[in-house]
């Protein structure tokens, strides 16, 4: 399968956009599966669609996950607190309207020139890509 990749203009504002393979449903289900295959919390799953639906409102399906490691996060708090902001880390799976769905996250070179941490952190949170490609392919 060719990647597809969102505009330059999206990965400007540091989030990378990537098309899945699979169904939305299936690669929340990866997603979940490559995480737990590597050690990675899964702190919280938000579902966004789910929670529109509560107070009446429909919005294709779109869910958070927030995940992370705190042997790979906190040496990135300490060098940089304000980091802890973008911590843990966020994978948003959607749906469009053509029933694609996408992985969205923020570039680990993005939040390393936001926060200003030391470069040679960067691996520690350079994983996420894997991951997105993991449950996207």
């Amino acid at each position: 399968m060719d990647i597809k990749i969102a505009p330059a203009s999206t990965q400007a504002s540091g989030i990378v956009t990537r098309q899945s393979s699979h169904p939305f449903d299936v690669t929340v289900a990866m997603l979940v599966r490559a995480l737990g295959s590597q050690d990675i919390a899964l702190f919280a799953q938000i579902d966004h669609s789910g929670e529109a639906a509560k107070i009446g409102m429909s919005m294709p399906p779109t869910k958070l996950l927030i995940f992370g490691n705190p042997k790979g996060g906190t040496p990135l708090m300490l060098a940089a607190p304000s980091v802890a902001i973008d911590l843990p880390l966020k994978i948003l799976v959607s749906e469009d309207a053509q029933g694609k769905a996408w992985l969205s996250y923020n570039s680990p070179e993005y939040l390393l020139a936001r926060h200003g941490f030391p470069p040679q952190l960067l691996p520690n949170i350079a994983g996420v890509a894997a991951l997105a490609a993991a449950a996207g392919e």
